[in-house]
């Protein structure tokens, strides 16, 4: 269902939504859930707690940035995230998470090699890696033992045109940026040690022509990759060869909803259920969410859905216990969490809520 621009901050869906999110809570509901939304506009974080008895978040803090924040990333430890900040001058700002209560406490900011559309950290939590689209280049930064990032980068590589997205694989051993005006998933080898990477044989995986390769991802069991690619609208998968650390380009599906008349889309995020069986991606134009079932074999994606959400979502998450799936809108500045249902991957309203200017980017993490 489409949420108009009037509906309260928190809105309630069908008794049957609710009672399926709270039939499925299991142990995991114990621990404690963190959001964290990053807002470019209002140039701040917003820290929520999601209950996950029914899919509810109930603010927690707000911190001021100052600057315009965009993206986030958690290190693979959760005791910490980072904040890239791209207004002058471009940095990023690094957060210590408190294990009780989620709250930020900001460690340090420092410059950023250029204007970094992604972040991410290596597998080790030792490396920052991040994406320039402007400046058509990926940056190694080394992360201290304390948490924070260090100024000095070990490495600043140019790509072609509009670096995206970066990532090592679920090994640590290879090194993937997509570059959106390139067609291009570059590949590399990645030194853990060093931080350090080399061009991989070969050096990088071509989409189709025009697709404009943006977000991927890797499944659970580091056998295929998927990708979004703003240009064309379409989803990409992608088979992982691990040992030569290789992507082949396997299969693209349209993310275009069969009801959409626009010209033009351009798909942003996508993520993964916890197991593997359900993926989605927010599509901006449209303003919905696709939703795919997995095949555990092939790697095969079979539409579940497009589902109406926020206007212009760029950024979206899904839980640790892969029960909720929350989502923002750059243009309506609201959040919308929905449950998932368990069976078929479907996606239920539960409840929305007003966030700062420009929401773009969704952390949600479990605190260790």
């Amino acid at each position: 269902m489409m949420i108009s621009a009037s509906t309260s901050t928190l809105a309630s869906t069908s008794a049957s939504a609710s009672a399926s999110a709270s039939a499925s809570a299991s142990a995991s509901a114990s621990a404690r859930t963190m959001v964290y939304v990053s807002n470019a506009d209002s140039r701040d974080i917003y820290v929520m707690q999601l209950n996950q008895a029914d899919g509810s978040a109930a603010m927690v803090e707000k911190v001021a940035t100052g600057g315009s924040v965009m993206p986030l990333a958690v290190s693979p430890d959760r005791r910490f995230l980072y904040a890239s900040l791209r207004s002058l001058p471009y940095s990023v700002s690094s957060y210590a998470i408190d294990s009780r209560s989620g709250r930020l406490n900001l460690l340090s900011s420092v410059p950023l090699a250029d204007n970094m559309a992604n972040l991410a950290t290596d597998k080790s939590g030792r490396f920052l890696l991040a994406a320039s689209y402007t400046g058509n280049k990926i940056s190694i930064n080394p992360i201290a033992a304390k948490g924070d990032v260090e100024a000095a980068p070990v490495a600043v590589i140019p790509t072609r045109e509009k670096a995206h997205a970066i990532a090592t694989d679920p090994a640590n051993t290879h090194l993937f940026a997509s570059n959106l005006g390139g067609d291009i998933i570059l590949q590399y080898r990645f030194d853990a040690a060093s931080g350090q990477v080399t061009p991989n044989l070969p050096p990088y995986v071509e989409t189709k022509h025009g697709a404009g390769p943006r977000h991927f991802l890797f499944d659970r069991r580091a056998r295929f990759v998927y990708g979004t690619n703003e240009l064309d609208g379409s989803l990409s998968t992608y088979r992982y060869d691990a040992s030569s650390g290789a992507l082949t380009l396997q299969a693209s599906v349209s993310l275009r909803p069969k009801d959409f008349q626009g010209a033009v889309l351009a798909p942003a995020d996508l993520h993964l259920t916890p197991d593997g069986r359900f993926l989605y991606a927010s599509e901006r134009t449209s303003s919905t969410l696709a939703g795919f079932a997995v095949d555990p074999d092939s790697g095969a994606l079979t539409l579940i859905g497009n589902f109406p959400t926020e206007t212009q979502p760029r950024g979206f998450n899904i839980d640790p216990s892969g029960r909720f799936l929350l989502a923002v809108g750059q243009q309506s500045n609201r959040m919308s969490s929905y449950a998932i249902d368990q069976k078929t991957g479907a996606l239920h309203l539960l409840h929305q809520y007003e966030m700062g200017k420009n929401p773009n980017w969704v952390e949600i993490i479990d605190l260790p």
